[in-house]
């Protein structure tokens, strides 16, 4: 779900930091550089990096704006390889027994066995497309707030992992509640330690 989905999950980040030159070339330079990479044809099983908010297919930060009045606007896109357990154990059957053929035996190593199921999961990986999956980024500069449109743990690790890559000299912090106090509040020590120390209270029997 994305920024023009009717239901959205979002999670918001603080950005800590700014820049020293134009930002909007900054940005521009932190997403070229870390820009999606093609794995079609490749063994790599996994790709991540930013994309174009119109056109996440064909990234494009050279002629495409990625600028919307005062927020920058793009995506986070993950290709997966996923093969099926079945696919790759059918195919290492099917090459074990021409090994066997070949060699005139009963039996394989097993270190051909291992050999084979990587030769195996290699083809099969060169081979089979990626599943991309694409999540929306607003990036409001001026009040050093970022949104990425998604909850999930794995998307969330990979963007703050991406960023940091991407912007040397900026510090996201995921705001939730306990975040939020700490940098809304003028908070004392004894106050951070009461508020790490409370717990959810559960309202329902």
């Amino acid at each position: 779900m994305g920024l023009l989905s009717a239901t959205q999950t979002i999670t918001r980040y603080r950005v800590e930091g700014s820049f020293s030159e134009n930002p909007t070339e900054q940005v521009r330079k932190g997403l070229k550089k870390q820009i999606i990479t093609d794995i079609d044809n490749e063994a790599q099983d996994m790709a991540v990096g930013w994309t174009s908010f119109e056109a996440p297919f064909t990234p494009d930060f050279d002629d495409a704006s990625f600028q919307i009045g005062t927020h920058y606007a793009f995506g986070l896109r993950i290709d997966k390889k996923s093969i099926p357990t079945k696919v790759v154990k059918q195919q290492v059957a099917i090459a074990s027994a021409k090994r066997l053929a070949e060699s005139d035996r009963e039996f394989l190593s097993k270190n051909e066995k291992s050999e084979i199921k990587e030769h195996v999961i290699n083809v099969l990986t060169i081979r089979i497309p990626p599943v991309p999956n694409v999540f929306d980024v607003v990036w409001q500069y001026e009040e050093q707030e970022v949104w990425l449109f998604s909850t999930q743990k794995a998307a969330n690790e990979e963007f703050e992992t991406l960023f940091n890559k991407s912007f040397s000299g900026l510090k996201l912090i995921r705001l939730f509640p306990y975040t939020q106090a700490d940098l809304t509040l003028s908070l004392s020590d004894s106050d951070r330690d009461r508020l790490s120390n409370l717990s959810p209270e559960d309202f329902t029997e």
